[in-house]
């Protein structure tokens, strides 16, 4: 309740919940709220401008640019989303194994960790779709095999700092099941540093998602997606700019506002950052009044 309150109160983070539940309802009910069908070929609207009945114009193909950016946020987001739980669910269960009962198991789940994360991300995610073949379950199935190691560590130095904590060695010493602390004690803690940092990974993977799409790797036609919709609005990049800022435009504010609720999340979440957080507010309102006044 007290991180809810604390988001609540931050206008960033307040906005960018607002922006992301809205955009995620939107993915969600994307055939009920879509005004055409994103698939509807007319040739006679091709690339007609704004209007009453297509808000955002017609594209390449007379198709509603409108309706094909609401059924471009399920792989752009939807999707992207549902990798990325996956690929905290393997990291954590890796990562809660071996920061908890280290020795051998952590240095033997390390090492496999150290060998996946050798390989540069975009490398490897060409690598994969090179030799499976352009398409969107391809692009997800390389995050799935990159990220979760990268999780696996970073959640394994919180579970082993938390570990070491006071309490938890008083539940062992009483007896307490391995699996009964991590889940009472250990993973509470470690939860808020899993949303941090998952929140700030959406948007990395947002963002090759769709350059890999814009670069005709990713999602195939007929099927919508915003880098490859930018990808066919470059014809007429420069006549008609606006077919390319409408899916752009998109990824830019989705994008933000995971990025602004990742560092609301991190500064409500450490209680050093909130008071700095609060001391410069409280430095800016003086210098403000000061201000006002002397004006």
């Amino acid at each position: 309740m007290t991180l809810i309150r604390n988001l609540m109160n931050d206008r960033w983070a307040a906005a960018s919940i607002f922006v992301i539940a809205i955009t995620l309802l939107a993915g969600a009910f994307a055939p009920w709220i879509a005004p055409h069908d994103p698939f509807a070929v007319n040739m006679k609207l091709r690339f007609a401008p704004v209007s009453w009945q297509y808000w955002l114009g017609n594209d390449h193909l007379g198709r509603c640019v409108l309706s094909r950016i609401l059924y471009g946020i399920r792989p752009s987001v939807l999707w992207v989303l549902a990798t990325l739980a996956v690929s905290v669910l393997i990291g954590s269960a890796i990562g809660f194994v071996a920061g908890y009962f280290k020795g051998k198991t952590d240095a033997v789940l390390m090492r496999i960790c150290d060998v996946m994360l050798s390989f540069p991300g975009y490398v490897m995610t060409l690598a994969i779709v090179g030799m499976l073949g352009p398409g969107l379950e391809h692009i997800l199935l390389a995050f799935l095999v990159m990220k979760w190691a990268w999780f696996a560590r970073v959640i394994r130095t919180s579970v082993m700092q938390y570990s070491e904590a006071d309490y938890v060695r008083f539940s062992k010493a009483i007896g307490i099941r391995s699996r009964s602390i991590l889940l009472s004690h250990v993973f509470p803690r470690v939860l808020p540093d899993i949303a941090v940092i998952s929140s700030g990974s959406i948007c990395s993977m947002i963002l090759q998602v769709s350059g890999l799409s814009f670069l005709g790797l990713g999602i195939q036609a007929p099927h919508a997606e915003w880098g490859m919709m930018m990808n066919e609005a470059r014809e007429v990049m420069f006549s008609r700019p606006e077919f390319m800022l409408a899916p752009g435009l998109a990824i830019v504010i989705v994008v933000s506002a995971f990025n602004f609720l990742a560092d609301s999340l991190q500064v409500a979440l450490d209680p050093k950052l909130m008071t700095r957080s609060i001391r410069r507010r409280s430095k800016e309102v003086k210098r403000t009044s000061y201000e006002y006044i002397r004006g």
